[in-house]
């Protein structure tokens, strides 16, 4: 299973998702949705604009948990 660690870097920030919605084009519902780990799946742009923004890598945000 592939769990998104997006609340974990948001709060490592100090940012909310609203600003991270706002700086990346992207709706706060549809962060929630990533935040949730409820989207099939993310474009890279998506992925490195989030990155950018948060100043972290892929990893950061993406982890692979076995026998979910």
């Amino acid at each position: 299973m592939i769990v998104v660690n997006l609340d974990v870097m948001l709060a490592r920030r100090k940012m909310r998702s609203k600003e991270l919605a706002e700086r990346i084009g992207f709706t706060e519902a549809n962060i929630s949705l990533l935040k949730s780990g409820k989207v099939k799946g993310v474009r890279f742009e998506t992925l490195e604009k989030i990155c950018e923004v948060l100043d972290c890598q892929p990893g950061d945000l993406l982890e692979y948990r076995p026998g979910y």
